[in-house]
């Protein structure tokens, strides 16, 4: 036995120094063939980052697709992780986003660094001479001693009382209340498909929280500048919180006492206001009348517009008279009275009188009652309208002599600039038409039938007669 055991190795020292002296030399490593039976040749070098690399050693295949393409260069450390450099074939081209993984051929096999193109993304770019494959792209398959130990782990208590527990602990629970659990989980997926369907508001709604988070984290200081400033006034509140409560608690019986006011004096109000309405009818229907009184009153006796007319103690009067003694003469002829009738007859009803110059007048009257023969024929009636058929406006003829625009409205309608209402249906003095008038309450002048108040008498051409008896006043 023992020349057996010595006998092995003395062959083998015999052989080895038989073999060396002869030709042939071993070869280079060089040239030997890589573990994966690829040979070395022309290829391009790229370094991957991994947080484990196991076992692998230099010389290790690198594969695509399980297919040889390439081998482990060398394997150093860099800080916490392996730099591992890979040659691969230049005919092999892969995406510059290419991942790699520490995988083993077998379950008792030799390790290798599988290359291939990301599986969640497209590929772009190619990998080229000198690129890194970054840690976030790079893995490693699960050892078998790890996949032992945890199924040791499970298998000896690790959690499957546990599990077991559990489970009896929800079936004691959910036990007889199977249609609330249905009902519960349709709602729930209601739900779900509710927040599904408003996904793009949802998102829409984190991004603008996403902005306004950003505008208040750029104007940071600024917030806090308005805080600090703050802090003064809530310390004065702070300090007057007592007066507060108390002016707050002295407001609440304020309104107490104002409500019970209201309510006891309801019907005084209401009397006060009903008394009221007919004054403030009253004040509705004079109009303008009030405001142009008012301004009458500040310069009473005289009207507003005649204080330029005065100079100290006097008034400037100017009076213009255009006479013509043939017409004064033909108007005294004219005048005089005829001789009264021997028999009795109704009087004439008068009229009040025109502006002369083509105002209405009775035919064959005069204001004081006199007989005119020669005056022209334009009565009073087509100087007015027909009352009882008021039109919405109405033009006197040209030949009344009225001012150019001078109109009478209907009663009721909207009083123009300047214009005159007449509440009681009476034309008043001042106005191109008769004072006296008599009109439909309501009447409406235009500005045109009111005489401008001067503090000068404007003079009008007008008979004798017309003179005398006043008509050329206004």
């Amino acid at each position: 036995m023992s020349a057996r055991r010595t006998g092995g190795p003395l062959l083998a020292g015999v052989l080895a120094a038989a073999l060396l002296p002869a030709g042939c030399g071993l070869p280079e490593v060089a040239d030997l063939p890589l573990p994966g039976g690829r040979p070395a040749g022309p290829g391009y070098t790229v370094t991957a980052e991994f947080g484990d690399v196991l076992d692998l050693v230099p010389r290790a295949a690198v594969k695509v697709d399980d297919v040889t393409v390439g081998s482990v260069e060398k394997i150093s450390l860099d800080g916490w992780h392996a730099r591992v450099r890979l040659r691969i074939d230049r005919s092999v081209r892969l995406p510059a986003n290419a991942t790699a993984a520490v995988r083993q051929s077998s379950l008792l096999g030799e390790k290798y660094v599988a290359v291939a193109p990301p599986p969640a993304e497209p590929a772009r770019g190619d990998l080229a001479d000198g690129d890194l494959i970054p840690l976030s792209r790079t893995t490693r398959g699960a050892e078998v001693e790890e996949v032992l130990a945890a199924l040791g782990l499970l298998l000896n208590g690790g959690g499957l009382a546990q599990l077991r527990t559990i489970n009896a602990e929800l079936n004691r629970a959910l036990a007889g209340r199977e249609p609330e659990l249905r009902d519960t989980l349709t709602q729930l997926d209601t739900f779900l498909g509710g927040l599904d369907r408003q996904k793009a508001d949802i998102v829409r709604a984190i991004d603008a929280l996403d902005r306004l988070s950003g505008r208040l984290a750029r104007q940071r200081q600024v917030v806090g500048d308005a805080l600090d400033s703050l802090a003064p006034g809530l310390t004065v509140l702070a300090r007057q919180r007592a007066q507060l409560t108390k002016a707050l608690t002295a407001l609440g019986r304020l309104g107490t006492v104002g409500t019970r006011v209201v309510e006891r004096s309801r019907a005084d109000t209401v009397a006060a206001v009903t008394a009221l309405q007919p004054i403030l009818e009253q004040l509705a229907r004079a109009g303008d009348d009030l405001p142009k009184s008012l301004d009458f009153m500040l310069s009473y006796p005289f009207p507003p517009n005649v204080t330029g007319a005065i100079v100290g103690d006097f008034v400037n009067l100017s009076i213009t008279a255009d006479l013509d003694a043939a017409t004064i003469l033909a108007n005294l002829v004219a005048a005089a009275p005829a001789p009264a009738p021997r028999t009795s007859r109704p009087a004439t009803p008068t009229t009040p009188r025109p502006p002369a110059g083509g105002g209405p007048s009775r035919p064959g009257t005069r204001p004081g009652g006199g007989i005119l023969p020669d005056l022209p024929d334009l009565p009073l009636l087509k100087c007015l309208p027909d009352l009882k058929n008021f039109p919405a406006i109405f033009t006197p003829p040209k030949e009344c002599g009225l001012p150019e625009g001078c109109k009478l409205l209907k009663p009721g309608s909207t009083v123009p600039l300047g214009g005159l209402l007449l509440p009681k249906g009476l034309v008043p003095r001042g106005t191109a038409l008769p004072a006296g008038t008599e009109l439909p309450d309501g009447t409406v002048l235009t500005a045109q039938c009111v005489l401008p108040l001067t503090g000068a008498v404007t003079g009008q051409i007008g008979d004798l007669t017309d003179v005398l008896g006043g008509g050329l006043i206004p």
